[in-house]
This record gives C-alpha cells, sequence and structure tokens, in this order.
C-alpha cells in the first residue's frame, strides 16, 4: 500500500499585487525524501516554502500536510508544529537574549514546563555539539553558529520535516561542511531551497525546479567519465527529457 505523502501542494497558485508568481504547483514530499527546491532568484521558492506553513495565503488550490487538508489559519498552527522552518536569514528566527532560550522558546510553546523545554533545549544543544553556545547572547554569535542554532530551535519541537531555505547562505567552508554533515545525520525529510551545489550533492533524494511560474519535475542524474558528474536534467511530463543548462540549476560533482 502506498503512503500517503507528508505534505501535498494540489495545482496551488500564488500571487500578489496583480503578478502570479506560480500556478497549478503540484509537489509531494514522502517519509525519508530530502527534496530539493531549484530555480533563480525571484521564481518563488522561499514563497513556496512559507505557504506548506501558513505565512502565506495561496490564491487557488488545495494544502494537505500530515493527514489533514489545510486551508484556516488554525490548521496551519499545527502544521508550524510538524514542519520546521529554518529561515534564510538566521535574524529572523533568533530574537531571544540567549541562545538557550531561543532554543527553548518552541518547546515552551508545546506546552512543556519549563524545565522540560530547558532539558530539551539542553540535549538538543548536545547532540549539535553546541553545548558550549547554551548562555551565550544570541546577537554576538558568528553568522555559522547562528545558522545552527536556528537549526537547534526548530529540532527541539521534534518536527516530522524540515524547510531549509538557503541553508548554507553565508557560511564559511568549515560551517557550511559542519552544517550538511549534521543534515545528514538526520532522519526528517526535508525539502532544501538552496543554490548551494554541495548540499544538493550531498543532501538531495530527489529534485524540482520552480521555472515561469510552474514547478518541473527533474531527476539528479550522474554521468560516468573519467570523474562524475551529477547533473540536474528536466523531466517534463509527455515530453522528452532535457538537459539543464542553466548552471544555476546544475548540479557538478567532480570527483
Amino acid at each position: 500500500m502506498t503512503q500517503a505523502p507528508l505534505i501535498k501542494l494540489d495545482k496551488v497558485s500564488f500571487g500578489y499585487l496583480n503578478r502570479n508568481v506560480f500556478e497549478n504547483v503540484n509537489l509531494e514530499l514522502h517519509r525519508g525524501e530530502r527534496l530539493a527546491l531549484l530555480g533563480g532568484n525571484g521564481a518563488g521558492k522561499s514563497t513556496l516554502l512559507q505557504l506548506i506553513v501558513g505565512l502565506n495565503k495561496r490564491s487557488s488550490g488545495g494544502i494537505y500536510a500530515f493527514g489533514k487538508d489545510r486551508s484556516e489559519e488554525r490548521d496551519f498552527i499545527e502544521v508550524r508544529t510538524k514542519a520546521g522552518m529554518v529561515f534564510q536569514d538566521s535574524d529572523d528566527q533568533l530574537f531571544c537574549p540567549s541562545v538557550l532560550e531561543d532554543v527553548a522558546f518552541g518547546p515552551l510553546n508545546l506546552g512543556m514546563t519549563k524545565q522540560e523545554a530547558i532539558d530539551r533545549s539542553l540535549q538538543t544543544l548536545e547532540s549539535l555539539g553546541l553545548s558550549e553556545l547554551a548562555n551565550r547572547i544570541t546577537h554576538k554569535l558568528s553568522g555559522g553558529q547562528k545558522r545552527l542554532v536556528a537549526l537547534a530551535t526548530v529540532l527541539a519541537m521534534k518536527p516530522e520535516v524540515l524547510l531549509l531555505d538557503e541553508p548554507t547562505n553565508g557560511l564559511d567552508d568549515s560551517a557550511e561542511l559542519r552544517l550538511i554533515e549534521l543534515l545528514e545525520s538526520l532522519d526528517q525529510a526535508m525539502i532544501l531551497v538552496s543554490h548551494d551545489q554541495k548540499l544538493i550533492e550531498r543532501l538531495a533524494t530527489r529534485a524540482v525546479i520552480l521555472t515561469d511560474g510552474t514547478l518541473v519535475e527533474a531527476v539528479l542524474h550522474k554521468h560516468p567519465h573519467h570523474h562524475e558528474h551529477s547533473h540536474v536534467h528536466i523531466h517534463a511530463k509527455g515530453s522528452e527529457q532535457h538537459h539543464a543548462h542553466d548552471p544555476e540549476l546544475e548540479v557538478h560533482n567532480d570527483l
């Protein structure tokens, strides 16, 4: 029996100021998947993530998450406890005086006691190798540290799905590698919005491309040569396979 998707978008459209951002988008995310959501700047990738958790309101279509139809704000309150979103700018996510308070904020909102939330937060920080940051002032952290703490604030709520918006943006090589390794170790299904080729190569199990207002299925296909390439190929329904020439949509893995 086929397992129902964790998240499903059915012919979803969104627009504002007399402009359609995307139209009739269909998307499914299943357990164990790490879905790369690719596309050029301004294509609407971040907007699509925000629609899933109800931060933007669709113009039409259906959103189904965790076995239920989601249409009203009260529906998305539950979705936001099960689908944790890591924003592109960590400063949009971190607003408490200390790291521990930031990480405990979500568990407290889930109804935990203060001590339960602290224990959950300390366990989460330890699992990410961030225990030494617990009492640090959040706004004084480095960009890489803020990114990891932002991930901790989401993981402390034990979500079933991670929505990651440019998670390695602005990180140096060592911080990028550490974050990728952390994400590799997690069991949650993920939607990854990223232009980072290393991230896509290491994590993605499937890919879609948002272009010209539509979502196109893609595959990560490997070519055996004297070195190995991973390229994104666009699959349009009912058409032949086309190679993606846009460098932002092309993934290389030279070994």
